[in-house]
């Protein structure tokens, strides 16, 4: 079985930095799934903040572009985001995710417990 634990989370200034890690218990993960962070605020639904593939492409939600940067060690077997200039609204669960998609059929889809992070003054 897979399994992700996240860490790094925790209370920050807005305007300041954070870096959340993922770390698999499995490196081989990294070449057959994208790897990805998702968040949860209060009375908001999951959503994707951050994915990285296989081979390396990045993508960001609109909200966090500029700001967030996903990256990943496979020697360590560890997946970040570094958060910087973070708002207020960054507040939520941050949950590190593994999903393996072929030919538009999900066979893995793994998730981590979550990590707090709390934007404020």
């Amino acid at each position: 079985q897979v399994q992700l634990v996240e860490s790094g989370g925790g209370l920050v200034q807005p305007g300041g930095s954070l870096r959340l890690s993922c770390a698999a218990s499995d490196g081989r993960l990294f070449g057959t799934h994208a790897m990805g962070w998702y968040r949860q605020a209060p009375g908001k639904l999951r959503e994707l903040v951050a994915v990285i593939t296989p081979g390396g492409t990045t993508n960001y939600a609109h909200s966090v572009k500029g700001r967030f940067t996903i990256s990943r060690d496979n020697a360590k077997n560890t997946v970040y985001l570094q958060m910087n200039s973070v708002k207020s609204e960054d507040t939520a669960v941050y949950y590190c995710n593994a999903k393996r998609v072929v030919f538009s059929t999900q066979l893995g889809d793994y998730w981590g417990q979550g990590t707090q992070v709390t934007v404020s003054s």
